[in-house]
């Protein structure tokens, strides 16, 4: 709707719009304005919440259904048909050309073959004579019905139509001409007193009323149809405006009163609270487990070591040496690498070491 007035007052209206027109068009204007805002903000709301309810929920379960009949009708087909119709199809094929194709080309080739040459010959030799007797037989016989036909049927009915049909056809073509033409003056004159009649009784009335009544009522109802439609256009923008602003002030509420809140706590408090909680409690709980860990590996392959060194002992106080020498028996078990660490845990590390080499 235009707030504003235009800039030469009413004389700046456009042309062809009388006062009727401008009397009309402000005050639908505002009617339409007050009843379209609460319906294009309802219908936002929807499209929000439909826009929600499609991303959230019909989306995610559509591709759920969509996998479910995949694997309910799609998938048992495919199989269906790659493992089963497939290969019967194959199957049914070979056994198609093993007991139709092969005896069928065999039975042409041996059978047919030799008929048809039998048949031509029998044709060339027996039959095309006869049939050529038969033709000149049948030809003069031909020729006999056609001339007494001639004689007996053509030229007396040519007689009898040129000297008794034409005759009798032109007197009732003329009779008929005099009846169409007298029944054609008494239909043109009914006709013309019933369209006379029917003019003045009903075509100028209907012509008066529709020029003088319904002509100058369709231009106002147009007008004012124009003018409504005009308004719940302008209403609907200016409604979306309003709705589009009321929707930022709510989410501009719950920003501020919901969002931020969270958002403050979370970086005021739980984040360093979180940062304290791991640099003193997680951080030492982990070295130390990691050092533990390292000290109970460190000491079992000394424990290790140790029964393996006694194992060797006593196996030469009571088998004697092994073969090979001293230098076999002498052989120190291969030790992995590891990394050396480094740090607070090389500090732990090399505490454990020294309380363990004491013990």
């Amino acid at each position: 709707m235009d707030l504003e007035k235009p800039a030469g007052g009413p004389a700046a209206a456009p042309a062809g719009e009388g006062c009727l027109v401008v009397a009309v068009r402000v005050p639908v204007r505002i009617v339409v304005l007050v009843l379209v805002v609460p319906v294009r903000m309802v219908w936002d709301a929807l499209a929000v919440a439909g826009r929600f309810l499609n991303d959230t929920v019909l989306r995610p379960l559509g591709r759920a259904l969509l996998w479910v009949g995949r694997a309910v009708f799609v998938w048992p087909f495919v199989g269906l048909w790659r493992y089963v119709l497939v290969p019967l199809g194959l199957a049914l094929a070979w056994l198609g050309r093993v007991l139709v194709v092969l005896p069928a080309v065999a039975f042409h080739r041996h059978v047919l073959v030799p008929l048809g040459h039998a048949a031509g010959w029998l044709y060339a030799r027996v039959l095309t004579p006869v049939g050529r007797v038969l033709a000149a037989v049948g030809g003069a016989v031909w020729a006999g019905v056609v001339w007494l036909g001639r004689f007996l049927v053509v030229v007396p009915s040519v007689w009898l139509y040129r000297w008794v049909l034409t005759p009798v056809g032109r007197a009732v073509a003329w009779c008929a001409g005099g009846l169409v033409w007298l029944v054609a003056t008494i239909v043109s004159g009914v006709g013309r007193g019933l369209y006379w009649t029917a003019r003045i009784l009903l075509v100028l009335p209907a012509l008066a009323v529709w020029r003088w009544v319904l002509v100058p009522v369709g231009r106002v109802l147009a007008v004012v149809a124009r003018e409504v439609g005009d308004a719940v256009g302008h209403a609907w923008r200016i409604a979306g405006h309003v709705s589009l602003a009321v929707g930022r002030f709510l989410g501009t509420v719950l920003r501020w009163v919901f969002v931020e809140p969270v958002r403050r706590v979370y970086r005021s408090v739980l984040t360093p609270v979180g940062h304290v909680v791991r640099d003193v409690v997680l951080r030492p709980a982990a070295e130390a487990a990691r050092a533990v860990g390292r000290a109970a590996r460190q000491a079992l392959a000394a424990a290790r070591a140790s029964v393996r060194e006694t194992r060797a002992g006593v196996r030469r106080a009571l088998l004697g040496e092994p073969a090979g020498g001293p230098a076999r028996a002498g052989r120190k078990p291969q030790l992995t690498h590891r990394r050396e660490p480094t740090g607070p845990e090389a500090r732990t590390l090399g505490s454990s070491t020294t309380a363990l080499t004491k013990d």
